[in-house]
């Protein structure tokens, strides 16, 4: 018995690598791996000790841990968390941990080592930026190349058009299914800047879609706004290193923005191939962003000639292109009402506890008495319509340098 009931097809649009310290080391080129650092759990609830046990072992759980991770069978993802998960970082693993899921296919995504490809605090060279995405994609396409259910997410910075460019080309040669992009602005360039059309223009010919998710930038705000001469408030895990009150709730603010940038700079409108996804970046800001955007553009496209070539309202355009993955405690039964049923993905978050013990429950819970119809596009048919590869089984391309 799987914890994704067997009636439906579930597809899963959010899951995690939980990275070991030499996930970037290991598959950098040689010239640049004495300045790639190990991968940092210093600001989550992972212990040292914990990450010292593992890799004392080889790098490896050990096979109790792993006998025991099994046996707990549909309630896996109730109890099977960060780092101890089965499969957090041996693919073998995932595929057991995929058997007792249940999910058609599942996004793969990094944790913990962003830092050096997009974080914008790193004045970094671009050799060591886009060698550092190149580790990681080496190590992503391995990772998930021998199970077609797990369906792996490369990195691309956006610092230099012409090496992120360089970039998508190798994820498309080593068979990853979707682009991670930084959500803030690269450089001094808008993410719809002319210079960036050929990057947009080869994932829609590919059909490699690109997502935004949490980590894509900053997680806090500027130290001003928490500066209200009151004792710092802690983040939800207890500690100060990650969301805060005040983060989470304009956490939307930069996909947000990066998506209007998206639609007013015409992106959308020409390349109307491109698709694109909002990881755990929340979705209750959604049905605002259709009506702000077909306001702003009924009403400036009096004087703005850029607005006059859109053909489709960029409610049309969002709806066509894109879709969101709700959190686990929002009311996505409310957001399909505001808006419409073709927006919104399931996801599990697996293994991070964010994702909740019972994911499906949470979100049953909120499309109450809502059609089968509507739950099918939440499911699976939304997925399958931005991610069309995940119809293709098969087993993906080799990794080389």
């Amino acid at each position: 018995m799987t914890y994704a009931p067997a009636h439906r097809a579930f597809y899963d649009a959010d899951s995690h690598i939980m990275e070991l310290p030499d996930f970037l080391k290991k598959y950098a080129d040689p010239a640049l791996r004495d300045e790639i650092p190990e991968v940092s759990y210093s600001a989550s609830i992972v212990t040292d000790e914990e990450v010292a046990v593992i890799m004392g072992q080889g790098g490896r759980h050990s096979d109790d841990h792993i006998a025991a991770q099994i046996a707990l069978g549909d309630r896996l993802i109730e109890a099977s968390k960060e780092i101890q998960a089965l499969g957090a970082f041996e693919p073998s693993d995932r595929s057991r941990a995929m058997d007792l899921l249940g999910f058609k296919k599942q996004l793969v995504f990094a944790t913990h080592s962003l830092r050096m490809p997009f974080s914008p605090s790193l004045k970094l060279e671009h050799r060591l930026r886009f060698g550092a995405a190149r580790a990681h994609n080496r190590h992503m396409a391995e990772f998930c190349q021998a199970d077609d259910r797990l369906m792996g997410v490369g990195v691309v910075p956006l610092d230099d058009p012409d090496l992120a460019l360089a970039e998508l080309e190798f994820l498309i040669r080593h068979g990853l299914e979707a682009v991670w992009l930084p959500h803030r602005p690269c450089g001094d360039r808008s993410p719809g800047h002319v210079d960036f059309d050929p990057l947009w223009a080869r994932m829609a010919e590919a059909g490699l879609p690109f997502v935004l998710h949490v980590g894509g930038a900053p997680l806090q705000l500027a130290k001003a706004w928490m500066n209200n001469g009151r004792p710092p408030t802690k983040d939800w895990l207890g500690g100060g290193e990650n969301l805060r009150t005040k983060d989470v709730a304009l956490l939307h603010e930069g996909p947000e923005a990066f998506l209007t940038m998206l639609v007013l700079d015409g992106v959308l409108e020409r390349h109307p191939g491109l698709r694109g996804a909002v990881v755990e970046l929340g979705a209750g800001w959604v049905p605002e962003l259709l009506r702000r955007l077909d306001w702003v553009v009924k009403h400036w496209s009096r004087n703005d000639a850029n607005l006059q070539a859109l053909t489709r309202k960029p409610s049309e355009q969002i709806t066509q292109q894109l879709a969101f993955t709700p959190f686990v405690f929002e009311e996505v039964g409310l957001f399909i009402d505001q808006s419409n049923p073709d927006l919104y993905l399931f996801s599990s978050d697996y293994p991070h506890i964010e994702g909740g013990r019972n994911p499906i429950g949470r979100f049953e819970a909120s499309l109450g008495d809502r059609s089968e119809a509507v739950r099918e596009k939440f499911y699976a048919e939304n997925f399958l319509r931005i991610f069309p590869k995940a119809r293709v089984h098969g087993p993906q391309a080799t990794v080389t340098a």
